[in-house]
């Protein structure tokens, strides 16, 4: 199987490249960020607290989470309810930014990722794939962008949809986010030391897809 690894801090893009790769590739795109939101979500409408260890490794227990395909679409589902659309909520990001660090929500879902990897020839984004979860994946990327560009993406993103946002509020959440990423205890945020970097303040999506794909050429794909 050919894995393709792609980590990053948040809003940087690697949901969308991914699955542009992964479409140019005809292969299987696997958002790992979308499951850790799924379990999030879960532990929100549990009313469980980010800061209670404890209860979040009880509520893994009881979480069932797993990926579908519908019309070549990745679809989440939560205990057999597709709850794709509420994935992109800023609580729930946050939530699985502060949960994602706790070590039995990692290895459940760790487990499931690995899996998926080991029978298909996937691209997989999330912030520790190339160092954790497929550490011997052929290719892997980090993707950036400057705190600011990844503010006015999201901004502008959230305008277009007629929504009312607070560019320094967004930008100052990316930050926090990018801290505790950076920092969490179990499997930072960080660059593999054979990850090629991609830095796309100044670079279209065209741009950032070719670069990647350029690279799985060079590398046999």
């Amino acid at each position: 199987m050919f894995n393709i690894a792609i980590d990053g801090p948040a809003g940087a893009g690697k949901s969308t490249i991914a699955r542009r790769v992964a479409k140019a590739l005809s292969y299987i795109y696997v958002d790992t960020g979308a499951m850790y939101r799924a379990m999030a979500l879960y532990l929100i409408r549990q009313g469980i607290s980010p800061q209670d260890e404890r209860a979040i490794q009880e509520a893994c227990a009881s979480a069932r989470i797993s990926i579908a395909y519908v019309d070549g679409e990745q679809q989440v589902l939560l205990n057999d309810e597709n709850v794709t659309p509420y994935l992109r909520q800023e609580a729930v990001g946050n939530m699985a930014s502060a949960s994602s660090g706790n070590r039995k929500v990692r290895e459940k879902l760790v487990e499931l990722q690995q899996q998926l990897a080991a029978r298909e020839n996937v691209v997989m984004d999330g912030r520790d794939i190339g160092t954790q979860v497929l550490p011997e994946a052929q290719v892997k990327i980090y993707l950036t962008a400057s705190a600011h560009t990844r503010a006015r993406r999201r901004f502008l993103e959230l305008e277009q949809k007629g929504l009312t946002a607070d560019l320094k509020q967004i930008e100052e959440d990316i930050n926090q986010r990018d801290y505790q990423d950076m920092h969490r205890e179990i499997s930072p945020l960080r660059q593999a030391e054979d990850a090629v970097l991609v830095d796309s303040s100044d670079m279209t999506i065209d741009e950032v897809v070719e670069a990647i794909l350029s690279l799985c050429r060079e590398r046999g794909v």
